[in-house]
């Protein structure tokens, strides 16, 4: 009896000592052995290894593309308007011995401030630089791609390599909002201004033109007219001649029945005349007989 539960206890020793010999490494993993904190081996290919129980330690690290995110940061372009930059950041381990001895034993959640750190002094450096019309652009792409090399270039010493950055957000700060929107309006109304501006000189061209074409118009029309006019007094003049050739006493008699029309047309017309003038010369009865 006391050799079985033996025999029994040396097999459960046994297994607890080969699965403490055994460890397994996921393929979303990258892991380090360490013998008395040094590293001894580096395992990047995932399956079934052994080690050393209690006296090599296996320590993994996440292999995939991990986040980082950044709190809101100011900003001063180079045009001294502030803005609020929010930003995040993909980064992975590429390098986890380097990794471990940048960041010792807190792993990512120390990586994460330090990377956050160098970020933030990438951005400050390359969006100062610019103007804030190139920030809000949408051609920002060319920015952030040179953020992202020089965060790539010293985020190199913490064994991690920076995948990608973008800037989610820039906008004003708060108290800039007001005079902001306040310039804006004043350029929109002065550009409202000088488009009014435009369009009435242009109005006061159509205008002018429209009245010299007017003027152009009635001029030709009354010389037409005066030229028609004068072509008819010239062609009834010549009838009046040729008529007051063929009989000089009835062009006389019609000249004198013109008169009086013209001069009685009014109602209340009065002539002071003397008696004996020759305008009664058709009104008398022998100058009306003779004119029968």
């Amino acid at each position: 009896m006391r050799k079985s539960q033996i025999l029994i206890g040396a097999l459960a020793l046994a297994v607890i000592g080969l699965l403490s010999a055994v460890y397994i490494v996921d393929e979303r993993e990258k892991a380090i052995r360490l013998w008395f904190g040094e590293v001894t081996a580096v395992i990047e290919e995932p399956g079934l290894y052994f080690k050393v129980p209690l006296l090599h330690e296996i320590v993994r690290y996440d292999d995939r593309i991990l986040p980082l995110e950044t709190d809101p940061l100011e900003v001063t372009p180079a045009d001294e308007r502030r803005l609020i930059v929010d930003a995040f950041a993909r980064w992975r381990i590429s390098d986890p011995v380097q990794f471990r001895k940048a960041v010792g034993a807190s792993a990512i959640a120390g990586a994460r401030p330090r990377l956050q750190r160098i970020l933030n002094a990438e951005l400050r450096e390359v969006l100062g630089s610019v103007n804030s019309s190139d920030i809000v652009s949408a051609d920002r792409a060319v920015l952030m791609t040179k953020i992202r090399d020089q965060a790539r270039v010293r985020a190199a010493s913490l064994g991690v390599e920076i995948i990608d950055v973008r800037i989610r957000r820039a906008d004003l700060p708060e108290q800039n909002l007001a005079a902001t929107f306040e310039r804006m309006r004043a350029e929109r109304e002065r550009e409202a201004a000088d488009e009014i501006a435009r369009g009435k000189e242009a109005a006061q061209r159509v205008r002018a033109q429209a009245d010299r074409t007017v003027v152009e118009t009635v001029s030709r029309a009354q010389k037409e007219a005066d030229i028609i006019r004068g072509e008819a007094d010239a062609r009834r003049n010549a009838i009046f001649a040729e008529a007051f050739g063929r009989d000089p006493e009835f062009f006389a008699f019609y000249r004198s029945l013109r008169a009086y029309e013209e001069s009685l047309r009014q109602e209340n017309s009065t002539m002071v005349i003397s008696p004996d003038s020759e305008f009664f010369t058709y009104l008398k009865s022998t100058g009306a007989s003779t004119a029968r």
